[in-house]
C-alpha cells in the first residue's frame, strides 16, 4: 500500500501533534475536506493497520501517512455520509467519523458563554442525546479555557485521549464534539492537557449522571421528555410557600432514612411511595433532602459534591428522582434541596485545577481554600464561575420542579475571614472582611430564581448576624426567602439540656430570640448537625430519668411549634430516636414499637396538624404584631407564656411552658379575652406518654387583669409541659 508524504497534508509537526495527542485543532485536519472539488478524508485510529471509507458496500481505501502510525488519508468521491472501516490483526470494525460533523453550539450560545451570562448553561454544556445532521448521537461540551487540548474518552475509544480531541470554540474557552451513535448510559470523562502540560481525566462539571462511587466517570443521561403530572401543585405553589403559610419541614438524609434488603439504601422510586406517604401522614408540608448532587464520599453526606448537575446514582437515575418529586407534589408536599455553592472537594476527577489552572477556585489559598473542611472555594468574582453556580440553582428549580433550595454554609461565603486567623485572609477592595463577590452571586441567584420560577423559596443557613439575609435585593438584602435561626437553636438547646434546677439561671436563653425574631423570615431548625458527631440525639440531650427525658423533649417540641418561625425537624427526632444519627445505617424504626417513642411520634403529628389548622400559630410567624409576651420574666419557676395572633377574625392562641418537674396548680395567667378557651395541646396528655394532667380540655378566662392582659384564668400546669389554648369563640373578641 502506498504511503502519503506527510508534507502533502501540511506541517509534519501538526500531524505529529495529532498522533501524539497534543494538537488542539483536529477538525482542521481530520474528517472530510474538499480540495479542488474533490472530497478528501483524513482519519486517525492508533489501533488500525488499514483504514477505508465505506460508501455502502464499496470501500475506498485510505493510505497511511508515512511516519505517523494510525493516520490515514485518501480521496472519497461524492458527498453522501461514509463509515470508517478499520482492520488490524485479523479484526475489522466500522465506526462513524466524529470529524465529519459540524459544530452544534450556535452563535448565541457562544456569545452568552463567552460573556458568562448563559442562564441555561446546562442546555449548552454537558452531554446531550440528540440527532445532529441526521445522525443520532450525543453532543459534548465543556468549559476549559486554558487547556492545550481536551479529549472525550470512554469505553467507546478505549479511554485513549488521542482519538477524539474536541473542537475549540474560539475565545469562549468551550470545547465541543458530537459523537455519532453514542447513546444514553455511556460512561465518559474529559482528558485535559493542562495549561502547563499536565494530563488529567476529569468528570463533566455539567454532567447529568455519574457512575456509582467509587467509580468516578460521568454517564450520559437523557433528561428530556419527562411526563410531569404535578400541575395542580405547581399552580398553587406560590400560595403554599408564602411566609404567612404553615411551613413544617421534614429533613431527610435519603441514604439512611430507610434501608432495604442487603442493607442497600432506599431508591428514589421507593421513596416516592414510602417517604412521601410517611411525611404526608405526619403532617409535614415539605421534605428537605440533604444534598443529592453527585458526591464521591458517603461520609460527606453530600456536602462535598463533584457533580452539581447529576442526581446521585446511589438512589437511581434522573427520571426516577423526578418520580420522587412528582409524587411529593401530588401528595401536596414541597421538596427542598440542600445546595452547596460554598465549597467543593479536591478529588482529582473534580473541579480542582480543572484545565491545569485554578479555574473554578482562587489560586491563593487565603481566598480559595477552606481550612475547616479541606475543600476549595469558588472564585465568585469570575463571571463564568458565577454563571455556573447560578445556572445550577436554576437547573434544579426548572428541570426537577424543586420547590426550594436551602443554601449551605452561607456565613462561610459572606466573610473572607471565616474561620481564619489574622494574616490568613485577604481583605476586600475596601479593606473589609465582606466577600463582595459572593454577596453579588447570592443576590443574583435569588433575584433570578424568584423571577424565573414563580412560587419557589430559598433558605439560607447563615449563622451570623449579617443584616438583611431574607430581605429583598432591591432593599439591600441578600434576597433569600427564609433564614435558619441558628441563634435560637443554640440558645434553646443549651437551655433544655440543663437540669431543671439550673434553668432559672439561663432563662434568658429561651427569651432572647424574641429580641430579633422578626428581623428575618426565620425557620427554627433542629437539623442533622445537632444529632451527630457526639452531640447525641434530641432525646439523649434531655436531662433526668427516662420519663423526664421524654417529658422534657415533648415540652420542647411544644415550645418550638408554639414559637414564631417555620419548623424543621431532622428524621428520627420525630419519634425520639435514642441514638445519634448514623449515616451508614438507618434511623431506628424499631423504636416506634416502644409506647414512649410512638407517643412522641403522635405528638409531632398532632403538632403539625394543630399548626396547619391554627392561623394564629403561623400567619404572622415573621411579624412582631403576631406575638406578645404574657410572662417572660418568671425565671424562678422556669415558666414562659405568650400570645400568638393571626389575621383579622382568626382566634388567638396562648402558649404556656413549664420547664420544671413541678406541677403548678391554680397558676394564674393573663388572657387577652374573657370567655371559653380550648386546651388544644397538652404535651403531658396520656396519649403522648405523659401523666394526663391538665385542664380537662377547656378553661374559662374571667374578667380581671393579670400579666397586663384584661382577663385571667387559674391553670393547672403539668410538670415539664407545654400547653396551647385557642380562643373558642372569636366573635366575642
Amino acid at each position: 500500500m502506498a504511503q502519503i508524504d506527510p508534507k502533502d497534508l501540511g506541517d509534519p509537526a501538526m500531524l505529529a501533534g495529532i498522533t501524539g495527542g497534543r494538537f488542539d485543532d483536529p477538525f482542521a485536519v481530520l474528517g472530510p475536506h474538499r480540495r479542488g472539488g474533490i472530497r478528501h478524508v483524513t482519519a486517525f485510529d492508533p489501533g488500525a493497520a488499514e483504514m477505508a471509507a465505506m460508501l455502502g458496500s464499496r470501500a475506498h481505501p485510505l493510505d497511511p501517512v508515512a511516519g505517523h502510525p494510525g493516520l490515514f488519508h485518501g480521496k472519497v468521491p461524492g458527498a453522501e455520509p461514509y463509515l470508517l472501516r478499520g482492520r488490524a490483526q485479523g479484526r475489522e470494525w466500522l465506526v462513524e467519523d466524529a470529524y465529519r460533523f459540524g459544530p452544534v453550539l450556535g452563535e448565541m450560545d457562544e456569545y452568552l458563554l463567552g460573556e458568562g451570562t448563559h442562564r441555561r448553561l446546562w442546555q449548552a454544556l454537558g452531554a446531550h442525546v440528540m440527532t445532529h445532521q441526521g445522525m443520532a448521537g450525543t453532543h459534548f461540551a465543556v468549559w476549559a479555557p486554558n487547556a492545550r487540548r481536551v479529549s472525550l474518552i470512554g469505553d467507546f475509544n478505549a479511554w485513549d485521549g488521542r482519538r477524539h480531541v474536541m473542537r475549540r470554540r474560539g475565545a469562549t474557552g468551550v470545547w465541543e464534539i458530537f459523537m455519532p451513535g453514542l447513546a444514553e448510559g455511556a460512561a465518559y470523562k474529559y482528558e485535559i492537557l493542562g495549561a502547563y502540560g499536565g494530563l488529567a481525566q476529569k468528570a463533566d462539571p455539567v454532567g447529568f449522571g455519574a457512575q456509582h462511587p467509587p467509580a468516578t466517570a460521568s454517564v450520559v443521561r437523557d433528561i428530556a421528555g419527562y411526563g410531569w403530572s404535578d400541575g395542580d401543585w405547581m399552580a398553587a405553589r406560590s400560595q403554599a410557600q408564602r411566609r404567612d403559610r404553615p411551613i413544617s419541614i421534614y429533613e431527610v438524609h435519603l441514604g439512611s432514612w430507610r434501608r432495604k434488603e442487603g442493607g442497600r439504601p432506599i431508591s428514589y422510586r421507593e421513596a416516592a411511595v414510602e417517604l412521601v406517604d410517611y411525611a404526608r401522614d405526619m403532617g409535614f408540608s415539605h421534605i428537605e433532602l440533604l444534598p443529592i448532587s453527585e458526591y464521591p464520599f458517603d461520609g460527606s453526606w453530600g456536602y462535598q459534591p463533584v457533580g452539581l448537575f447529576a442526581p446521585t446514582i446511589r438512589f437511581g437515575p434522573p427520571h426516577e428522582f423526578r418520580d420522587l418529586v412528582n409524587a411529593a407534589h401530588r401528595a401536596g408536599l414541597g421538596v427542598i434541596l440542600d445546595w452547596v455553592p460554598g465549597h467543593f472537594p479536591t478529588d482529582p476527577h473534580g473541579l480542582m485545577r480543572f484545565d491545569g489552572t485554578a479555574l473554578y477556585e482562587h489560586a491563593d489559598p487565603r481566598e480559595g481554600f477552606h481550612q475547616d473542611w479541606n475543600t476549595l472555594i469558588y472564585n465568585y468574582g469570575r463571571a463564568e464561575v458565577r454563571n455556573y453556580l447560578i445556572a445550577n440553582a436554576l437547573y434544579w428549580l426548572e428541570e426537577y420542579h424543586i420547590d426550594g433550595l436551602r443554601v449551605d454554609a452561607v456565613a462561610s461565603m459572606l466573610y473572607r475571614d471565616y474561620s481564619r486567623a489574622q494574616g490568613e485572609w485577604i481583605p476586600n477592595k475596601d479593606g473589609g472582611r465582606e466577600n463582595y463577590e459572593a454577596i453579588i452571586m447570592l443576590q443574583e441567584m435569588n433575584r433570578l430564581a424568584y423571577g424565573q420560577q414563580p412560587g419557589i423559596m430559598t433558605v439560607a443557613e447563615e449563622s451570623t448576624s449579617y443584616p438583611g439575609v431574607s430581605h429583598p435585593v432591591d432593599q439591600g438584602g441578600l434576597g433569600f426567602g427564609f433564614k435558619w435561626n441558628m441563634g435560637w437553636m443554640n440558645d434553646t438547646l443549651d437551655y433544655i439540656r440543663r437540669d431543671p434546677i439550673h434553668r432559672r439561671h439561663h432563662h434568658h436563653q429561651m427569651t432572647f430570640g424574641l429580641h430579633y425574631a422578626f428581623s428575618e423570615n426565620f425557620i427554627l431548625p433542629i437539623s442533622h448537625d445537632e444529632v451527630v458527631h457526639g452531640k447525641g440525639s434530641m432525646l439523649a440531650k434531655m436531662p433526668g430519668d427516662e420519663a423526664e427525658k421524654f417529658a422534657n423533649l415533648r415540652a420542647y417540641y411544644g415550645f418550638m411549634w408554639g414559637h414564631p418561625g417555620k419548623k424543621l425537624l431532622f428524621m428520627g427526632q420525630e419519634f425520639a430516636q435514642a441514638a445519634e444519627w448514623d449515616h451508614d445505617g438507618e434511623i431506628d424504626w424499631a423504636a416506634i414499637g416502644n409506647p414512649l417513642h410512638h407517643a412522641v411520634q403522635l405528638l409531632v403529628r398532632d403538632l403539625n396538624a394543630l399548626y396547619r389548622a391554627t392561623p394564629a400559630l403561623y400567619a404572622r410567624d415573621c411579624e412582631a404584631a403576631g406575638f406578645q409576651w404574657i410572662e417572660a420574666d418568671d425565671a424562678a419557676h422556669s415558666i414562659l407564656a405568650w400570645l400568638r395572633r393571626g389575621g383579622p377574625g382568626d382566634p388567638d392562641a396562648v402558649v404556656v411552658c413549664n420547664f420544671t418537674p413541678v406541677e403548678r396548680r391554680g397558676w394564674r395567667l393573663g388572657f387577652p379575652q374573657p370567655g371559653p378557651w380550648r386546651e388544644v395541646l397538652n404535651t403531658d396528655a396520656g396519649v403522648y406518654g405523659g401523666g394526663g394532667r391538665g385542664n380537662l380540655g377547656r378553661i374559662t378566662a374571667r374578667p380581671g387583669g393579670s400579666h397586663g392582659q384584661p382577663a385571667h384564668a387559674d391553670l393547672l400546669l403539668p410538670p415539664l409541659s407545654t400547653l396551647i389554648f385557642v380562643r373558642d369563640d372569636p366573635t366575642t373578641a
